[in-house]
């Protein structure tokens, strides 16, 4: 029995009930991974007893040079990583990691330009109800509604019309490719600087299954877990050149004292995203939903976008009659758990949705592969097509927890 369970047995209780979730649930949210064993050890460790506020060689706090050493590992790692001239690995989130490029690049009431939340964007890259949205004056250009692609014509337009401090590019619900360059051209054109935020496709783009914006645009942010499969943190990645404006947005510009403890889990992530298997997990990753996205095509069901190249796969639901919130919950009976997700014209608030957004990160972690994502296509489907049948539902829901039983979260 842990140590935990002898002392909050409450607390305890619930988290071997989440393991459990888990263990028998099929984890498909686009933006949810597994940890390594080793990544949960350093998140548990006790580098979360320091204070560091500063960074290395700089503290304000005795005491940090184990917290230096670990920091240091974690930045070359990255750099290494993205071929980046400098990382700042001290964001607690993406979202912070996108405020730090904010702080640093503008003044409150600056234009900002970026892809509309209901049409594929994030809440931190300027929706009203985000402080993003707040803070500065945001234009937002979307997909075209007929290819449901970015046009980046239309996206140069809109550029020159509200000439914008930063346009923002990267997304939490796009199925395609996404051309740095081109977005970094566009912001050349009207003296604007271009933020890439890659947090869904950061393990995609470290190993060149996605083009890296590393080196191609001003700024790179992400998300440390997702594809790249590390703690939940956020990461910077920029010039060397931009290195101190970017340092002081984080700290003191933003936040206190960083996360030791996720830091150096950040620094072990790091390590894994190096070796060449690495880079064949992230193609299975991209084989997965492809093979998936097929079966709910033929099924017929809408994929936005026509189908996906990268971890996700977004369905528009119209059809079906149903609304995004419905089918979460009757594919969560079943133990397959999925998000309900805005589409492109969509119509519904964003708390139902018309659209269903499906990732393959966590099961491919686990090991399944094309055979298994094609049987996880037809409950998807099935459910989908008769929602209501409670007794379908089940069934799948008995064949969901023999699968998962088979693909064990950590078989070591």
């Amino acid at each position: 029995m842990s140590y935990l369970a002898t002392t909050d047995r409450d607390v305890a209780d619930v988290i071997d009930m989440e393991r459990m979730r888990q263990t028998y649930g099929l984890e498909l949210i686009a933006s949810e991974n597994l940890v390594s064993r080793a990544v949960l050890e350093a998140m548990g460790s006790i580098m979360t007893n320091k204070y560091a506020e500063g960074y290395p060689g700089k503290r304000y706090y005795g005491g940090c040079e184990f917290h230096d050493v670990v920091e240091n590992l974690a930045r070359d790692r990255l750099k290494q990583l993205f071929g980046a001239e400098h990382a700042n690995v001290q964001p607690h989130s993406g979202t912070q990691a996108n405020m730090a490029i904010y702080f640093a690049t503008m003044e409150c009431g600056d234009p900002l330009m970026s892809m509309s939340l209901s049409q594929g964007g994030h809440l931190s890259h300027g929706s009203p109800v985000s402080f993003s949205g707040k803070l500065y004056k945001v234009t937002q250009y979307g997909v075209d509604l007929e290819t449901e692609t970015i046009d980046y014509g239309a996206v140069a337009e809109i550029a020159k019309k509200v000439r914008p401090k930063v346009i923002v590019c990267g997304a939490s619900a796009y199925p395609r490719t996404i051309d740095f360059k081109a977005f970094q051209e566009i912001a050349d054109s009207v003296d604007a600087r271009c933020m890439a935020d890659i947090a869904h496709i950061a393990g995609l783009c470290a190993t060149g299954i996605h083009e890296n914006p590393v080196g191609i645009v001003d700024y790179t942010t992400t998300t440390t877990h997702k594809t790249l499969r590390g703690p939940r943190g956020g990461a910077i990645m920029c010039s060397s050149e931009n290195a101190q404006m970017v340092d002081k947005a984080v700290f003191p510009g933003m936040q206190g004292g960083p996360l030791m403890h996720i830091i150096a889990a950040k620094a072990v992530c790091f390590k894994e995203a190096l070796r060449p298997s690495f880079t064949d997990y992230n193609r299975q990753i991209v084989k997965n939903a492809r093979a998936m996205a097929e079966v709910l095509d033929n099924h017929g069901l809408r994929l936005v976008s026509g189908g996906t190249d990268n971890h996700l796969i977004l369905l528009d639901l119209t059809a079906q009659g149903i609304t995004g919130l419905e089918a979460e919950v009757a594919l969560g009976k079943a133990g397959i758990t999925v998000n309900k997700n805005t589409i492109p014209n969509e119509n519904r608030s964003p708390f139902v949705t018309s659209g269903l957004r499906i990732g393959t990160p966590a099961v491919t972690t686990r090991g399944m592969k094309e055979q298994e994502m094609r049987q996880i296509g037809e409950w998807i489907a099935t459910i989908l097509k008769d929602i209501r049948n409670e007794t379908a539902i089940s069934k799948i829901g008995g064949q969901v927890k023999e699968l998962a039983g088979k693909y064990p979260l950590y078989p070591e």
